[in-house]
This record gives structure tokens, sequence and C-alpha cells, in this order.
């Protein structure tokens, strides 16, 4: 039985074979190409051709040219929808993301103005050849992310590029050659002039799919991008911590390694792993006994709120995300709490990443996970019951006994529920009396 990636595939090759029968040069581009080589399987496919914008729309009807200055043409075929590019050439980059005008020109020079040698081959599944005009077949065989062509050039046109090269090598295990290197370090300062849209979504991609998250943080490090980026987070660099509790190094030691142990892939877990001790360099203080962060969960919650915001991810997110970095340090107290305090902990909907962050925290520092085992075993224990069953006392119950609608209800239905979940009471009535002389 096909499967939806042989169905994609088989129409990618019928789009190539009606242009190319309708007497146009037409090939797949770029990442397909690379995935392709890379024995991976392509999870979508660009088409490159000579044909114009025009001629793609009258040989695929209901097309739509998304950027028909640009030559490009969004063509269904069979349900799917592909991105016809036409061959061309950029001109006069003024706003370090898109070009002003184009031209349409060959396949070989089309490959000249691409980002990088491996994202600028074509392939011809019809005669199943490769045409390789940058070299990029040589830097997939040595691991490399080189531009095409003058690398200050290529980021000097787009802006983005620096943070997509960190994107690929991290994703691919790639080494990004010396000389892009030095050009994204020369140019990183202008990252800051792309919008935050879109550096929010190389951030994401970068984090999701990158084979160890935090050492492609320690790229952006290097290459001079985070602290353009992400400030707060360069920042923690030079923030040492206690050793008896941190013996791997300063705070940013910390979050890489904890990003590189993620069991899974996740982005409100990902932020939260890099964002969990943004409070603690505005937080540091030295007692003269020890370094103490007092206070750095709630206020590295506000310093990713506020970055998160800037970047524009979705209000869930934040939401999520904030609230897992607020309250990480309560899991130190956890063995202690009260359980009506643990139920709630346990019932909050961010609990598993909460939990996974905790162990992330502890496996990169001091090692130690009694804790984390103890949740475990409470959440087995909790799993039969509601973890946070209907409350028996509501709102107008606390009123019919006396107290007047305002902040003192929303008190004494914190009091009646904390002693329902602690199981001080074995129904409705009995918690009801007692609130009663509570109260009065």
């Amino acid at each position: 039985m096909k499967t939806d990636l042989d169905i994609l595939r088989e129409a990618a090759v019928e789009i190539v074979s009606r242009l190319q029968t309708a007497g146009f040069t037409a090939y797949w581009a770029g990442g397909c190409v690379r995935d392709q080589m890379l024995g991976l399987e392509p999870k979508d496919y660009d088409i490159a051709t000579d044909a114009e914008p025009e001629r793609v729309m009258v040989l695929f009807p209901g097309s739509t040219a998304v950027g028909k200055n640009f030559g490009v043409v969004v063509a269904p075929y069979k349900k799917i929808n592909f991105e016809i590019a036409t061959f061309r050439q950029d001109h006069d980059y003024q706003d370090g993301r898109r070009p002003q005008r184009v031209s349409f020109v060959s396949a070989e020079e089309d490959a000249e103005r691409r980002d990088f040698t491996i994202n600028a081959m074509f392939y011809d599944p019809v005669a199943e050849k490769l045409h390789d005009f940058v070299g990029g077949q040589d830097d997939l065989k040595g691991k490399v992310i080189r531009c095409v062509g003058d690398a200050s050039r290529r980021f000097a046109e787009d802006h983005l590029r620096m943070l997509r090269a960190v994107r690929f090598a991290s994703r691919l295990g790639f080494e990004i050659t010396p000389e892009t290197v030095a050009a994204i370090r020369e140019h990183a300062g202008e990252i800051a002039r792309i919008s935050k849209e879109r550096i929010q979504g190389e951030l994401s991609r970068i984090l999701l799919e990158s084979q160890k998250a935090g050492d492609a943080i320690l790229l952006l490090e290097s290459t001079g991008l985070l602290k353009v980026i992400l400030p707060d987070v360069a920042a923690m660099r030079k923030q040492e911590q206690p050793p008896q509790f941190h013996p791997e190094g300063d705070v940013l030691t910390h979050t890489v390694i904890m990003l590189n142990e993620m069991a899974y892939r996740d982005i409100t877990l990902a932020l939260a792993v890099l964002f969990h001790d943004l409070g603690k360099p505005p937080t540091a203080f030295h007692d003269g006994t020890r370094l103490r962060f007092n206070g750095h969960a709630e206020r590295g919650a506000e310093m990713a709120h506020r970055i998160m915001r800037e970047l524009h991810y979705p209000n869930k997110v934040i939401e999520d995300v904030t609230r897992c970095v607020g309250r990480h340090m309560h899991f130190m107290d956890v063995q202690k709490m009260r359980r009506s305090t643990l139920r709630r902990l346990i019932g909050s909907p961010t609990f598993d990443i909460e939990q996974e962050l905790h162990r992330l925290d502890c496996i990169a520092s001091h090692g130690m996970l009694d804790n984390h085992e103890f949740l475990q075993n409470a959440q087995e224990e909790m799993a039969n019951e509601p973890v946070l069953p209907p409350r028996w006392i509501n709102g107008r119950d606390v009123i019919a006994l006396g107290v007047e609608a305002g902040p003192q209800v929303g008190k004494w239905l914190k009091t009646a529920y904390d002693a329902q979940l602690n199981g001080e009471h074995p129904d409705r009535e009995s918690l009801l009396r007692w609130l009663a002389d509570e109260i009065n």
C-alpha cells in the first residue's frame, strides 16, 4: 500500500514530466534534493523550471501566482499544492530580506543566487540525473555548510540566512566552514533587522530539529547571533553558580546540558528549559557564604514572558512556558507538601512538562532524582482517583454562610477545597458544617 510520501513523490515526478513534455526544463530543487541525497525521505518538493509563471498557470489550471513578480506559482496537483518557481536571479536587496526585482535566467545562474551549496542542487527525476553547479555534492560528503559564492554577500542579501546556517549545521550534524562563520560574525548584528516572527520561526526549528539543541545554542553564541536575538540568554554565560550545587559550571553551561539531554522535543519544554534560569543573573548576590538567586524563578518567568511576547509565540505557549519557569523551584519541596498542594501540582495541565524540566535540572547539576522519583510514585498513586476532583463547595455556599461577595469568598473557597483535597472530611455536608464553624 502506498504511503502519503509515496503519493507525494509520484505527483512531484509527474509535475516535472508535464513541464518537460511541454518543452520546458524542469527539476526538483533545494531541500528535497539535499534530503534525498542524504537518504532521507523528502516531506515536500519544490520545482524549478525555465517556464515563466503564465505558462505554468496554463499547464496547471487552478494555480495561484503567490509571487508572480518573483516567478513563484503554487499549483494544485492531485490535491497537493506544489511550489513551482521560474529560474531567477535576484537584484537590489535593500531590507536584508528580499530582492526588489528579479530576472529570469538559466538553472546554473539560479543556483548561484541560492544560500548554501547543499541547498542549491537540482535533480531531474525523469532522467534520474543530478545537476550540481556549485559543489553541493562534495559539501554533503564533507558534511559542511558553505555559502554559494561570497558568504558575506549572501548574508548581506538575506540576514536570516545566518540563522539558517546554524539550523542546517545543527540538524544535520555538519560543520560550518571557517569563511562562512567569519561572515556570520561580521554580519551578526544585522539579524536585528529581521522581523521577530521570522527569528522566532528559525529559533523554534533550531530547538526542535537540532541533533543536540544545547550545542545549537553554543553555535549561536560562538557566531555572535545569540547576544543579538536572545541577549538575556547570552548573559547567562557570565553567571557563576555555587559549585556544591552546580559543579557543571555557569548558568548557560547548565542550560546547554539540559537542552542536550531532552528526552523528547516539544516547543514548550524546549523554551522552558532555555528560559528557566533567566532570572539568575539579575537576582544574583553573595550573602557572605555563597551565591544566591532569591526569587530568580519569578523574575525569570517575567523575563521569559516578555521575550516570548516580543517573538510572537502563541498565547498558549507563552502561558505554559511562563508557568513552568515560574514554578520550577517548587519541585524542591514536593516531599514536604500537603496532599492538597501536591494534588494541585500533579493536576496542573503542564505537570508532565514541569516534571521533565525538573528531571533535566537535576541531571544537569547535582544529579539527585529523589524528588522526581517521589513525584512519579505520587502520580501513580493518584492515577485511579481524580487528581483535581470537582469542588464540593461553591461561591454561593460561602455567601450563604454570611461572607460578603468579594475577595474573602475566594479565600474561603480555597480553604474549603484544600480541606477537601486533604481528605479531612468524608462528604460535602461534613465539609460545609466545618466551614460554617470556621467562618463564624
